[in-house]
């Protein structure tokens, strides 16, 4: 029942000219799939913006633990975010508070979802929940935020921390705990509270010790998450056994190869895109360093960049050899696994 009042929730942010633009957007995309040419497409629905690269954690597989990025880190301009807002709120139906870093280090991040709340654009973003105390819970909740993805990657401290370095699994429950009292408290449905299980080798053995905690504290959906590897070929401790858990399979010579087919299409570059914290506008999540520049929103509005011949030329690549594009090389879009646990 919670999921369906999440999905009412997130129909209940459309109009007409959204809807349009939406099936713009589907129509043109089966066009450019299914013909082999290429058909521009709406507007982007959705787009993933990123407050900050800063982050309080050291996960090893993740640029911002690592302190890895080759592009400068900072804190996102709200005046960027509100510009970029007003040019995109006719058609922009969900937004994404997260790239790289942990968002609740920006301290104007409830502004910003406030912000975009109000303008009847669905809000969600993801954390590894150390700053969710009381009194940023309760902030949270009356933000109107309609997601929150709070990372739980294992049901004991010591299972945690082998991924999450040098975070504490007491502080994560608390702060659920908080979110769960807040949204009671204010008789709130917002926001759809997540629990975000990245599946390692090290915490495989807790899934149903991860499913029993997420109800027991009271969050609406417990979701499974195979992990990104970065030297995968060779195998690694982080890939777990279980196989519906992995990216990555065996192949005949004992090396480890990605399980997506990676067809010569891609959903995510006719339907959004990321914006870094500076304003640059970047194919998908998997481009960590935006290597792939498309545009930049402090110099041009997004209809010019999502219609730019730089960005149409990078649709047709990924039409003619997905393959051959290093930051699709890595990429779970297009491979069919479903981990979601309600």
């Amino acid at each position: 029942m919670t999921q369906l009042h999440d999905h009412i929730n997130l129909l209940s942010k459309l109009d007409v000219r959204k809807v349009r633009n939406a099936y713009q957007v589907w129509k043109s995309y089966r066009r450019s799939k299914g013909s082999g040419g290429y058909v521009a497409p709406g507007l982007p629905l959705s787009i993933a913006i990123e407050p900050t690269t800063s982050c309080n954690l050291r996960c090893p597989e993740c640029p911002s633990g690592l302190r890895s990025f080759t592009r400068p880190t900072g804190m996102l301009e709200q005046r960027l975010f509100e510009r970029s807002i007003e040019q995109m709120k006719a058609h922009l139906i969900y937004l994404t508070f997260y790239f790289q870093g942990e968002p609740y280090l920006h301290r104007q991040f409830l502004d910003m979802v406030r912000y975009a709340s109000d303008r009847r654009i669905y809000t969600a973003t993801s954390t590894n929940a150390h700053y969710l105390d009381d009194r940023q819970a309760e902030a949270t909740v009356r933000s109107g935020l309609d997601r929150l993805i709070i990372s739980v990657d294992g049901t004991t401290q010591e299972t945690y921390q082998n991924y999450r370095v040098g975070g504490s699994l007491d502080k994560v429950l608390t702060g659920a705990r908080n979110m769960v009292k807040w949204k009671r408290e204010l008789k709130s449905k917002t926001p759809h509270l997540i629990f975000q299980f990245l599946v390692v080798g090290p915490n495989e053995h807790q899934i149903d010790e991860a499913k029993q905690l997420a109800k027991d504290i009271g969050v609406n959906e417990i979701q499974f998450k195979t992990a990104q590897i970065y030297d995968y070929q060779n195998g690694s401790d982080l890939i777990p056994e279980n196989p519906q858990y992995s990216r990555y399979r065996k192949n005949a010579l004992g090396k480890f190869e990605l399980k997506n087919p990676l067809l010569n299409e891609c959903w995510k570059m006719w339907q959004g895109c990321v914006v870094t914290w500076d304003g640059k506008v970047v194919p998908c999540c998997f481009d960590k360093d935006a290597k792939h520049q498309l545009g930049d929103l402090n110099e041009q509005p997004m209809a010019e960049i999502w219609y730019s011949d730089k960005y149409t030329n990078f649709r047709k690549s990924v039409l003619q050899s997905r393959s051959n594009i290093d930051i699709c090389q890595n990429c779970s879009e297009g491979l069919k696994v479903s981990l979601t646990d309600g």
